[in-house]
């Protein structure tokens, strides 16, 4: 019973200053785009540290790459859950793509479209490639990008196919794919699934037995030797199914 009540005093405090921060960070997303610039997109990732903390997850991240970190990359992970809209970014550098529904959210879309969150409506095949064009904007900015090749949440095995954006960006601009497997000990509690809502699975992260969330990081990969946005995008499917094996069978 103790334990249980000093978890809920530490979850109120979490959320207490998460609503602080949140509500500021709403506040200066009505500056205009050129005054917010780098530093509000420094405050979203403190802001997304502080929602995982207030979820009550415990996120770790492991570092199994064996050589030294690209300074510019195309982040690719897997995507089981919601969590990651918050856990990639409190962990790396990256402008990450997102549905367009997220820019509807109360208060948090403002702040991601502010932070510099690009948004695409995936059934539509004119906002995939503006989509596109804008990631590749960000990349000739000197920015870092995260996709979900998985195209959206599709459960907690690795989907069938992968998107081909991703790998597109990687041959047409000579940048590497930085791939971190997702793994979340709790799979049932932490995976989205219809017709759960965001609250959902909110209320779910904060009551799960296993709060434990991996994020497994691994070595870059180059786009040399590949000539096919395809072929590239399969073979890369294939390491994420080893890592599968490997941590979720």
């Amino acid at each position: 019973m103790a334990a249980l009540l000093r978890k809920t005093l530490w979850l109120l405090i979490c959320w207490l200053e998460l609503a602080v921060f949140t509500l500021v960070l709403w506040l200066l997303a009505w500056l205009p785009r050129p005054l917010t610039g780098r530093w509000y997109h420094r405050l979203f990732r403190w802001w997304s540290a502080f929602f995982v903390r207030a979820l009550g997850v415990e996120l770790r991240l492991h570092e199994k790459n064996l050589r030294p970190l690209p300074k510019q990359f195309i982040l690719i992970a897997n995507h089981p859950s919601a969590l990651e809209d918050v856990g990639i970014t409190s962990l790396f550098d990256v402008y990450p793509l997102a549905k367009e529904g997220v820019r509807g959210w109360w208060l948090v879309g403002r702040i991601n479209e502010a932070a510099g969150t690009i948004f695409v409506v995936r059934e539509e095949k004119d906002s995939r490639q503006q989509a596109l064009a804008t990631l590749e904007q960000a990349l000739a900015q000197g920015h870092s990008i995260a996709i979900f090749p998985e195209g959206g949440c599709k459960g907690r095995r690795i989907y069938s196919q992968f998107q081909a954006g991703a790998f597109d960006l990687s041959l047409r601009t000579g940048l590497p794919l930085l791939p971190v497997f997702l793994h979340y000990e709790a799979q049932d509690t932490f995976e989205w699934r219809d017709p759960q809502t965001l609250v959902d699975k909110m209320w779910h992260f904060m009551t799960s037995r296993n709060n434990r969330a991996n994020y497994y990081l691994y070595d870059a990969i180059y786009p040399e030797g590949y000539t096919d946005k395809k072929v590239y995008a399969e073979a890369v499917r294939q390491q994420f199914l080893a890592w599968q094996t490997r941590y979720l069978e």
